[in-house]
């Protein structure tokens, strides 16, 4: 034992709080990392819910407390109680919804104001297994797509090109 009174495994907490609008999965996210469920059907948090989490890294014991918060303007207000002693925001956005990511910037604001630069920031992307129906939504609203049934617009291909893999150089310096 070393002379400080330090028992070898302190307890660390770290309090998360998720932000974002309505509906872009901040329940989901926690649910999953607690749990790692998904629950389908959609249920609005209604002010402020919070969960615990211990877990151990390395030599540590660390306590995550994961504030989920209501995204409906009405329980606006309560939030920044919630950021000013938080030492990670989590910003949730949804992938298929511009909007919801354009607000990303005033929940930004907000923790800036409450935290300063005293606080972690997240920015997450969520719901990218709906990344075809962004998709949809993008080609729908390209010149001349307009006019497009809905049920021509299911029948396009979504490609995603990536950069390809380095391939490794042989000794001899040709990569072929």
């Amino acid at each position: 034992m070393s002379a400080g009174g330090d028992f070898g495994n302190p307890l660390r907490k770290f309090k998360l709080v998720f932000l974002g609008e309505q509906s872009v999965g901040k329940t989901s996210l926690i649910t999953r990392f607690m749990y790692d469920s998904f629950d389908n059907t959609y249920q609005a948090t209604i002010g402020i819910d919070f969960l615990s989490k211990t877990m151990y890294l390395e030599d540590r014991t660390v306590r995550l407390q994961l504030w989920d918060t209501a995204g409906q303007e009405r329980f606006r207000s309560l939030i920044p109680s919630y950021i000013r002693d938080s030492t990670v925001a989590v910003v949730v956005y949804d992938i298929t919804n511009v909007n919801s990511f354009q607000q990303t910037t005033k929940w930004i604001d907000d923790v800036r104001t409450e935290r300063g630069s005293d606080v972690i920031i997240m920015l997450v992307g969520n719901k990218t297994d709906l990344a075809d129906k962004l998709f949809r939504r993008v080609a729908a609203a390209l010149p001349g797509m307009e006019s497009t049934q809905d049920r021509s617009r299911e029948d396009m291909i979504d490609i995603k090109l990536e950069k390809p893999q380095e391939q490794p150089v042989n000794e001899g310096g040709c990569s072929c």
